[in-house]
């Protein structure tokens, strides 16, 4: 198994928010939404040298209380579902109808009454080869979902 971990990122909002926010991923529907419908972040995604037709995939997306389920256009409806949660500390997820096995954790714990910390682990079921030629893409992309995660607007 190929392990890889996020940064800490810093979240202005206390880890109660935070927790009760990720725990239920139909929470996260408005910004899926928003997200599809955002021009700057379609740009930005051509600029980085991506295809901005992946965006149009949010509007594919499926959240349940448990499950989020990502459209794949060569592998078919990928998810990824809440199998253990710990209250305000971490969410644990494992890849479901997915070509590698994986699991993801999402841990957070306070900093002050008003802020707090997550960090990101993900380990895959990677062959020596695959995890060389994109071993870098994951690490990159665990990177950039973090930071994803710790802009929400927690209320």
């Amino acid at each position: 198994m190929a392990k890889y971990e996020s940064n800490i990122k810093q979240i202005n909002a206390p880890v109660q928010s935070v927790y009760a926010t990720l725990c239920n991923l139909e929470n996260l529907r408005p910004i899926v939404e928003r997200a599809r419908d955002n021009e700057e972040l379609k740009a930005k995604i051509k600029e980085a040298g991506q295809d901005p037709a992946a965006i149009e995939m949010l509007g594919k997306v499926t959240l349940t209380p448990d499950r989020i389920t990502l459209p794949s256009p060569m592998m078919g409806d990928m998810s990824l579902a809440i199998v253990e949660r710990e209250e305000n500390k971490c969410i644990k997820f494992h890849t479901e109808q997915s070509p590698v096995d994986a699991n993801l954790w999402i841990q957070v714990l306070p900093v002050t009454d008003t802020t707090s910390k997550m960090r990101l682990t993900l380990k895959a079921d990677l062959n020596p080869m695959v995890k060389m030629m994109i071993g870098s893409k994951i690490e990159q992309g665990l990177e950039q979902f973090a930071e994803m995660l710790a802009r929400i607007p927690y209320a």
